[in-house]
């Protein structure tokens, strides 16, 4: 609990003294780079630095990984080793935002993927080991479309006769066109795989479903968007003449798992399906916003990314302490538990709430803007795709109303459900913290965007150019 505790108010403390020296007048694109040559002859540093949308991702990791362990509060099977594994997660999570390295950025993204498949295989329940091995497969799989894309990129990178990785130089560089056309399906592709890009979003239920509470929250809350981020801030910014030409088909894969999600997950009677199927929905925003290249849309699917981190961590924490009281999961055999469970239960509701982008809630304020910067696009193919998305809200109240009606509301359905005891002091806490964020974010999210914003304007400044340049 320290080192979450320490990794918590370390967080908050960078968005202070980040907000402070922007404030003082700093346009640095990135602060607090530090850059140390790790492997020379192949010209990689262990080069780090944030801009705004990186400390919105590590505030996003910070939140989700102290609920966790609070959650997790009374783990007792290995207990030591269950929460090394969420700590090394962490790590991987922190090293991955904070790289300006692309080769560094990788090494920290496998470092996210083996202490998953342990956690789900050891701890998790269900189809354990075969959901944790296909988890660990197509993340894997992932991973090495990743790895082409990032060798395309270097070796079609040349400053001072080396070849780099190095993010802010590639970034001034004009790559081949025949080059990014070729390599960005590799690395648009492969951090797809990781945000549940359709049709490779197979491993999401499976995992979700059988991993162990704590493991659910950090697979949906934040390595869902370690993809979102490589896609945006490799993938689109390292690649834009490929953005642009690539631009519809992602729209078309978005939108796709925008709707089948929303009605996959009306299908569902398992809350934890459910709420893995929602997540391959609202994920669908994020790749929404970020092909439609448009300020507005870029910086919805930031929000979006850090809305539904904290929004599915809290959904995932509130049906972990349904299914630890009932042993249940099923939407059948629940119902009426706002009488006996009532913290709980509200929890369970507030999750349901922001899912379906009530006012007031981190939900509203990003899907509506990936809306409005996606209507901002003109082309009516792709205002098309928008009338398309939001017409998913109608089919994600449906679920959510339906889910929680039969899970809290009603009557009783078991006579043994009425000595069930409430939220202990740990899980109280850990839902406080993410429906602080919730809430904070919804009804005065002004400070976010404004975090946001000056990282959307520079990706989008950058892909504008080349198209002047055409």
């Amino acid at each position: 609990m320290a080192g979450v505790s320490i990794q918590f108010v370390l967080s908050l403390a960078l968005l202070f003294i980040y907000l402070k020296e922007r404030a003082a007048g700093n346009t640095a694109q990135f602060l607090f780079e530090s850059d140390y040559v790790w492997f020379a002859p192949l010209h990689i540093h262990y080069h780090i630095g944030v801009d705004g949308i990186s400390v919105a991702m590590i505030l996003l990791t910070s939140f989700v990984v102290i609920a966790g362990v609070l959650v997790s509060w009374t783990q007792d099977f290995m207990n030591k080793e269950f929460f090394f594994l969420l700590l090394f997660l962490s790590l991987g999570a922190y090293g991955y935002f904070l790289s300006l390295d692309i080769f560094t950025l990788f090494f920290f993204l496998e470092v996210a993927v083996i202490p998953k498949f342990l956690l789900i295989g050891i701890w998790g329940s269900g189809k354990k080991e075969y959901s944790a091995l296909k988890l660990a497969l197509m993340l894997m799989a992932g991973s090495g479309l990743v790895f082409v894309g990032l060798a395309g990129l270097y070796f079609n990178t040349t400053i001072n006769g080396q070849h780099s990785f190095d993010l802010i130089q590639i970034s001034q560089m004009h790559i081949n066109v025949q080059a990014q056309l070729l390599f960005f399906p590799f690395a648009f592709i492969g951090f797809g795989i990781f945000t549940a890009l359709f049709p490779f979003h197979t491993w999401v239920p499976d995992g979700h479903s059988s991993a162990p509470t704590a493991a659910s929250m950090f697979l949906a809350g934040i390595s869902m968007k370690l993809g979102g981020y490589g896609c945006l801030r490799v993938a689109t910014y390292l690649m834009p003449d490929a953005a642009h030409t690539y631009a519809p088909i992602i729209i078309v894969l978005a939108t796709i798992a925008i709707i089948y999600g929303a009605f996959a997950t009306m299908m569902q009677t398992d809350l934890k399906y459910i709420n893995a199927y929602s997540s391959i929905s609202h994920n669908g925003f994020v790749l929404l916003g970020i092909g439609m290249l448009t300020q507005t849309s870029i910086t919805g699917a930031v929000l979006q990314m850090v809305s539904h981190g904290l929004m599915t961590s809290l959904f995932f924490a509130a049906i972990g302490m349904i299914y630890s009281r009932t042993h249940t999961r099923m939407l059948d055999q629940l119902g009426g538990l706002l009488k006996v469970i009532p913290f709980i239960s509200t929890v369970f509701v507030i999750a349901g709430l922001c899912s379906l982008g009530l006012p007031g809630f981190s939900g509203f304020v990003a899907e509506m803007t990936v809306f409005m910067g996606s209507w901002q696009n003109p082309d009516q193919w792709y205002r098309l795709a928008t009338i398309l998305a939001c017409a998913s809200i109608v089919v994600t109240a449906v679920y959510i109303l339906r889910a929680t009606g039969k899970a809290v509301m009603g009557p009783l359905q078991k006579p043994g459900f009425t000595g069930l005891l409430d939220a202990g002091w740990n899980e109280k806490l850990a839902a406080v913290i993410l429906i602080s964020g919730i809430v904070i974010i919804g009804i005065a999210p002004f400070w976010l965007n404004q975090l946001i914003t000056p990282g959307a304007e520079n990706i989008i400044q950058h892909l504008q150019k080349v198209v002047t340049l055409k």
